[in-house]
């Protein structure tokens, strides 16, 4: 096993956070640039890396001072397309 270099850093992890309504694109950069998908039951994706916990839980925060209702919060691997799949109930 191998020690990684000095300057070595993993990528941030993927995180998917539905919401419910619609945002439009313009929210994407008080969002820290992370996608904004909206879905046809309702509810808006907000997807990308998140740095660490501290930067999510801000992230929380803003959506919890605009009032938007939170459903559901989701790790995602980097592979997948977290705005394209279906609302989780």
């Amino acid at each position: 096993m191998s020690t990684p270099p000095a300057n070595y850093r993993p990528e941030p992890p993927i995180f998917e956070i539905r919401v419910k309504g619609h945002l439009d694109q313009r929210w994407t950069a008080w969002f820290d640039g992370l996608t904004v998908t909206t879905q046809s039951d309702g509810t808006t994706a907000l997807a990308g890396p998140i740095v660490d916990q501290a930067a999510l839980h801000g992230l929380l925060q803003r959506l919890r001072d605009i009032g938007l209702p939170l459903i559901s919060v989701t790790q995602t691997d980097p592979g997948d397309d977290p705005g394209e799949r279906p609302a989780s109930h």
